[in-house]
């Protein structure tokens, strides 16, 4: 993700998305954290339909706060 624009096509399918109840898009360090009964793989998938680069990263490294209640989430780039 480079500009809100990205971060707008991916609040967008985010939140159409079903069990999804809440996620946060950083930016600067271009990771979305996502909150909700759904598939870590259904999230990357979806994501991936904007056309952005996706990939999980992992709890340890740096991340939102609200990471801290996921196991992994979807980065674009």
């Amino acid at each position: 993700m480079t500009c809100e624009g990205c971060v707008g096509a991916v609040k967008r399918v985010l939140g159409r998305m079903e069990g999804v109840e809440s996620f946060d898009v950083d930016l600067q360090e271009q990771k979305v954290t996502v909150k909700g009964n759904v598939k870590p793989d259904a999230v990357l998938q979806t994501v991936s339909k904007t056309g952005k680069k996706t990939s999980f990263w992992e709890e340890g490294e740096a991340a939102p706060a609200a990471a801290a209640a996921a196991s992994a989430a979807p980065t674009t780039a």
